[in-house]
């Protein structure tokens, strides 16, 4: 059924919470539809690539400049009316992605894999700001024992579960955006404004958002006499909490990759998974308390020397500001009875920034640490490829 609403009358902006929405069952069922947005602003090493690396999703721009990225899922328990799955996102103008967006229905949906496929030599994470690395780290994984189906107890993250809300395997229905259509997100583009979804699957949901996309990040990093890298950053409004990671290598004799590195800022052991993901602002203050994710008003972190010194030819880095959420449903919750909900809708927001260094040359996110300039090192053939699909990413197998 399509059912048509006048925006003024039915939003519910910003007043089913959390906790609202989770106990829908309780309430009399689950909606008709769901639809999810992500949107993030990409700063530093990322947005420098983003008109090759980024896809659909980011759009091109100068070094300097940061970027937006945005994800649109609808899932519906109903089929088409008719005729093969439709849908369409209509934005305001100031978006900048014209009349509409279509939201195409994919034959298959795969999960990013948490590791390079096939990886060689061993995986060694470390974890918690500070100069040293406590005692008991790292703790060592050898990829050939993971290759082998020997995937040892707790290597991810178990507590914050990846969610991207509708899905192909738990919707009758389902589309999603970006597309193979040419259109991306810009830099310039702004949210704020009336949106509409209308499809010949789902309920026509329209909902108007008061939050655009969040500030940049910039970091800065220093070398410290320790061999630690102090890293800094200015606070972005809005944000409920921060993540940093550190993922770098060491090659072996052959020029292939040896050791893979991984440190987070967490207090905790906790890799992957949801955390890097949007988060929700009331999983955000859960996971402050417990010290997996850095407080908002955070501004420093230092990576301990350890980590520098197992990974000297190559480190990336991530810093992550997770942002607020806007929520929306119809029709409202009535004074009685139960809530048959034709569609919910929420909309989440992040904030990242990425930097590289790697033998003599910085990308991105600020200043560089000590010793660091702003012209690469030749790199023998090989350079990373020996780090599954990383190489490419990172320029390996170039030679000089």
């Amino acid at each position: 059924m399509r059912v048509r609403h006048g925006v003024g009358g039915l939003l519910i902006a910003g007043t089913i919470g959390a906790v609202a929405v989770t106990s829908l069952a309780q309430q009399g069922g689950a909606p008709v539809a769901r639809y999810d947005m992500r949107a993030g602003t990409v700063s530093g090493m990322a947005a420098m690539g983003a008109g090759s690396m980024m896809g659909m999703m980011l759009g091109g721009g100068g070094s300097n400049r940061s970027q937006h990225e945005l994800y649109l899922r609808l899932g519906s328990q109903t089929a088409p009316a008719k005729g093969g799955p439709k849908a369409d996102h209509f934005m305001p103008p100031t978006a900048k992605l014209g009349k509409s967006v279509a939201l195409v229905t994919p034959k298959q949906e795969r999960v990013p894999d948490e590791l390079p496929e096939k990886p060689r030599g061993r995986l060694l994470l470390f974890w918690g700001c500070g100069e040293h690395a406590p005692k008991g780290q790292p703790v060592v994984i050898d990829f050939a024992k993971v290759a082998a189906g020997q995937v040892p107890p707790g290597l991810w993250t178990t507590t914050v579960i990846r969610d991207w809300g509708p899905s192909l395997t738990n919707s009758k229905t389902f589309g999603r955006w970006p597309a193979d259509d040419g259109k991306f997100v810009k830099a310039e583009s702004s949210l704020i404004g009336v949106h509409r979804i209308a499809s010949n699957y789902a309920p026509e949901i329209s909902f108007t958002l008061a939050r655009d996309f969040m500030a940049p990040l910039s970091v800065t990093t220093a070398g410290q006499p320790s061999g630690a890298i102090r890293m800094n950053w200015s606070v972005v409004p809005t944000t409920t909490a921060h993540l940093a990671v550190v993922v770098g290598g060491k090659q072996n004799g052959s020029g292939d990759m040896g050791d893979m590195v991984m440190w987070t800022s967490s207090a905790t052991r906790n890799f992957g998974g949801g955390l890097g993901d949007w988060i929700s602002p009331g999983q955000a203050a859960s996971l402050v308390r417990d010290r997996t994710l850095l407080p908002a008003s955070a501004t420093t972190c230092t990576v301990p020397a350890e980590v520098k010194n197992a990974s000297p030819d190559f480190r990336v880095g991530t810093l992550t500001a997770f942002g607020p959420e806007e929520t929306f449903a119809y029709p409202p919750r009535p004074a009685s009875g139960p809530w048959k909900l034709e569609w919910t809708s929420r909309v989440r927001h992040r904030s990242t920034t990425s930097w590289m260094e790697a033998q003599g040359m910085s990308m991105g996110g600020g200043e560089a640490g000590a010793g660091a300039t702003s012209q690469p090192e030749c790199k023998r053939k090989g350079g990373f490829g020996g780090l599954g699909g990383l190489g490419g990413v990172l320029g390996g197998n170039k030679g000089c």
